[in-house]
């Protein structure tokens, strides 16, 4: 990389980065998994920054995405860890706004990764159904399809955490 690309991408990393990790902590509901996954898409946009200038931010969202379901499918292919006592779950207090977000964050963390994913493309990226398929490689309506599914499920969680419908869109 000539020193003309170096700079580019030094002023996309920083102008981008605070976006692409809100992002990444959306798909991986973790921190330091968020700041893995960024990374490995910078450093993979890095090695194709020459191709990709027109549009690096789309290319680098492309990259997160199907790291992280690459991810999903592989931990869905591993055995479960046998433990020797079960561990115990908090209990939310709906009444703390901490405790209804961790309960919203777990119910979210409860949806498959997939449907996760098409939430996340849809409702945070606000990507429309026909380039949400393309991303995730499938028909718009399997992204219909999981999409209304994935919203049933949290809505089938949500009423135990005492919110309604109209506080989620808030």
């Amino acid at each position: 990389m000539d020193e003309r690309a170096r700079q580019d991408f030094a002023e996309f990393v920083a102008a981008r980065s605070a976006a692409l990790i809100r992002l990444a902590y959306v798909l991986t509901c973790d921190q330091h998994a968020a700041e893995d996954l960024l990374q490995t898409a910078l450093t993979k946009a890095a090695a194709h920054w020459g191709r990709i200038h027109s549009a690096p931010e789309a290319y680098v969202r492309q990259i997160m995405y199907r790291e992280q379901i690459g991810l999903w499918r592989r931990r869905a292919r591993r055995p479960e860890t046998a433990m020797a006592q079960v561990p115990e779950l908090p209990v939310a207090d709906p009444a703390s706004s901490l405790d209804t977000r961790l309960a919203l964050q777990e119910a979210l963390r409860s949806i498959p990764a997939g449907k996760r994913a098409v939430l996340v493309l849809r409702y945070l990226e606000d990507l429309p159904e026909a380039q949400v398929a393309q991303i995730l490689g499938c028909s718009v309506g399997t992204v219909r399809s999981q999409t209304h599914k994935a919203i049933a499920q949290l809505r089938s969680v949500l009423p135990t955490l005492g919110l309604s419908s109209t506080e989620v869109h808030q």
